[in-house]
């Protein structure tokens, strides 16, 4: 990772080529983060495509999906905590052990006798995964020059792009022609050399951090986590005075958890008034909450109702969902040499394009066709593709010092967040309308539209906040 200060301030609205980013100073520093991009993101798709066949040889079909809860649980609360260490301890050892962390709990996964080292396994895995993209998120923040940021995100979201394919490959090979153990070895090996070039790495551009005296904020962390667990809960089974407690309890517990990080001084977790419509950076962040809740929907019940309903085979369901991420690394390369006079258009028109997207989900799924479904999920992708490298450029240059820091790691955090909690309130919403129960296709369809159509409000909530976030000028975030 090279020195950035000296160029940071160079002009932002010049075009920057591929070429001339590539061919930088800066490309061992992208190299870095993509590895560390591609750890987390095509883990998730290889332990998905790999799990019948580890349930088949240690059993604990009951904690299935565990195996996804605790993997995300561990990524927000590693994200969460990604922009407080940075600035502690700077980039390079907070990295080099999210790398290690990540490595151990391939580690553990690929030694366990039965699914509860496994699950072990999983909670350290999304601790270090979620680490690892907060924090690279930060170095892009951080160590790029505002010019190159956007170069570097949109690499990043293409290398996302391509895990989504190639995860579900690479694990069908090792079911195959290898054994489910063999894959965590795979990631371990490439977790403990990623932390090895990260130790060895001169970083003299990570900021230095401070050595603070404040205690790390535990409790907060547990807050977040049991908020999570408790919504989630609430879904599992539909009645009404239970669901009702789960979901106020985990309600509760967040609330908590936004009011003491508010509070606190040097160890903030994120930026103050951090979902607060009336704040440009409270507003950013709200706008990501709600639109990252209410497009779960299609990645986690899309494909059982696409199969159900058109009879299509999984893999054609899968792709389906994958077509989201297709569309964000096209259109994300497409832009992401544009200026900076360009952000509140393409942060504008790319969340419009999300939420439409959604009113899609809501006639296509049901009706049909496919190609019309695929559609609208490139369209999703690609509208989150066209604004998401813009946001972290438009909210770092509206903060400064330790609140730019804070907001880069808050937005994946965010994001993490909105996608947890998203899948719990769609859960309960599925499970109430009778998904349990549907025998037929055309049950299965009045699922999807109770499903699809619960998840405008949401849309309708993340608009809003986008509204206040584009319209605000340089000189709004001080007042």
């Amino acid at each position: 990772m090279t020195n950035a200060g000296a160029d940071r301030d160079m002009d932002t609205e010049t075009f920057v080529s591929w070429r001339e980013f590539l061919g930088s100073a800066h490309a061992s520093s992208l190299a870095l983060v993509c590895v560390a991009v591609w750890l987390h993101a095509a883990d998730s798709l290889i332990v998905a495509t790999m799990l019948p066949s580890i349930v088949t040889e240690i059993g604990g079909a009951a904690f299935v999906g565990w195996t996804v809860s605790l993997y995300e649980i561990g990524s927000i609360v590693a994200g969460a905590a990604s922009a407080l260490l940075t600035m502690r301890y700077g980039l390079r050892v907070p990295m080099c052990l999210s790398a290690s962390v990540f490595g151990i709990g391939c580690v553990l996964s690929a030694i366990s006798p039965d699914m509860s080292l496994v699950l072990v396994g999983r909670v350290f895995q999304g601790l270090g995964g979620g680490g690892l993209v907060a924090m690279s998120f930060v170095a892009i923040g951080v160590i790029f020059p505002r010019r190159y940021a956007a170069r570097a995100i949109a690499a990043v979201s293409t290398l996302w792009g391509v895990s989504a394919f190639l995860g579900p490959l690479i694990g069908g090979f090792f079911v195959e022609f290898a054994t489910w153990r063999a894959g965590f070895w795979f990631f371990a090996m490439q977790a403990f050399a990623l932390a090895g070039w990260i130790a060895m790495h001169k970083d003299s551009a990570t900021p230095p951090g401070r050595q603070d005296t404040q205690r790390f904020p535990l409790v907060r962390l547990g807050l977040l986590c049991v908020a999570v667990i408790l919504i989630a809960s609430g879904g599992v089974d539909i009645d009404a005075l239970r669901t009702v407690a789960f979901v106020g309890a985990g309600a509760i517990c967040l609330a908590l958890f936004f009011w003491s990080d508010a509070r606190a001084h040097v160890d903030r977790l994120l930026p103050q008034r951090a979902i607060d419509p009336r704040r440009t950076t409270g507003a950013a962040l709200l706008m990501i909450l709600a639109l990252s809740m209410a497009t779960i929907a299609i990645t986690a019940y899309g494909p059982i109702l696409v199969t159900t309903i058109h009879g299509t085979s999984a893999l054609t369901a899968g792709y389906i969902v994958a077509c989201s991420s297709i569309g964000w690394t096209i259109m994300s390369v497409l832009v992401s040499g544009l200026p900076e006079r360009f952000d509140r258009k393409l942060i504008s028109g790319g969340m419009l394009i999300v939420a439409f997207s959604i009113a899609g989900f809501l006639y296509t799924v049901p009706n049909g066709p496919i190609w019309l479904i695929a559609v609208c999920a490139a369209c999703e992708g690609g509208g989150f593709g066209m604004a998401w490298t813009f946001i972290l450029r438009r909210t770092t240059r509206l903060t400064e010092g330790d609140e730019a820091q804070r907001i880069a790691g808050a937005i994946p955090t965010i994001q993490r967040l909105g996608y947890a909690l998203g899948a719990a309130y769609v859960g309960i919403v599925a499970n109430a309308s009778g998904f349990l129960t549907m025998q037929s296709a055309e049950a299965a369809a009045n699922v999807a539209r109770v499903i699809f159509l619960s998840c405008l409000p949401l849309a309708a909530i993340g608009l809003f906040a986008m509204a206040g976030f584009v319209r605000a000028r340089d000189s709004d975030q001080a007042s």
